[in-house]
């Protein structure tokens, strides 16, 4: 079923409800806008810009990574193994 439908028919049946009920909604959906945030907040979450961040950190300090092994592969290449 299209959410929009359900959204339309929950409007719908709350607009039939009496007022007090009407006000119990608007309590209830306050509650739990509450309660999610503070569940969020006790979840030690990122924000996606400092996620965007991180990551690129992360892919450069990969790339040079790379470039240092095949330095080192390189030199090791050079000089001859003494046992």
């Amino acid at each position: 079923m299209d959410p929009k439908h359900l959204d339309d028919l929950a409007r719908n049946l709350m607009d039939g409800l009496p007022k007090g009920f009407q006000t119990l909604q608007a309590d209830v959906e306050k509650n739990l806008h509450s309660l999610v945030q503070a569940a969020l907040s006790r979840m030690n979450l990122v924000t996606r810009e400092e996620f965007d961040v991180q990551s690129a950190v992360l892919r450069r300090t990969r790339e040079k990574l790379d470039r240092l092994e095949k330095q080192l592969a390189e030199l090791e290449r050079r000089v001859p193994a003494k046992l």
